[in-house]
């Protein structure tokens, strides 16, 4: 596998767009990367130019990006570069898409607050929260001796 794996940080620039296909779940969004560099003669940060990516979001990923990007938020995206060159009319158009494998809010400029999304197939019966390991067998020949927790008395 020799796919070009990027790391972007940008901000989201259009609303996600969520469909449901045959395949499952799928989301997209356009995310603009602005660089910053120090002008010596203003003294002062500036923005140089800014890169467009279409993100591309499947089965669980973009259900959490439906539900949880908006415009403008600041977000680290990483996912597989694509690179496509389109001839239309004539004109030779070439874009940039990041296939993504994780996204998430840029906690340099915000915080975030994190929510654990239910997976569909699963029922709330089916889960604990702890194991019950009083129930499980234990042998006790390879287990390790207790130690005592208790400090030692000082006389």
């Amino acid at each position: 596998m020799n796919e070009t794996m990027v790391c972007a940080v940008g901000n989201v620039a259009t609303q996600p767009v969520y469909r449901e296909l045959a395949s499952g779940p799928s989301a997209r969004f356009r995310l603009a990367v602005t660089s910053r560099y120090w002008d010596r003669e203003r003294n002062a940060w500036a923005d140089g130019h800014t890169n467009f990516f279409t993100v591309w979001t499947n089965r669980q990923l973009a259900t959490n990006t439906a539900a949880s990007l908006a415009v403008g938020d600041p977000v680290l995206v990483q996912g597989r570069l694509k690179v496509r060159t389109d001839v239309r009319e004539g004109q030779s158009r070439t874009s940039a898409d990041i296939d993504a494998v994780a996204i998430g809010h840029d906690l340099a400029r915000g915080t975030s607050a994190f929510r654990r999304a239910n997976k569909p197939d699963q029922s709330v019966t089916s889960l604990q929260a702890e194991p019950n390991w009083e129930n499980q067998a234990v042998n006790t020949a390879d287990a390790p001796a207790p130690q005592d927790a208790r400090p030692a008395s000082v006389t």
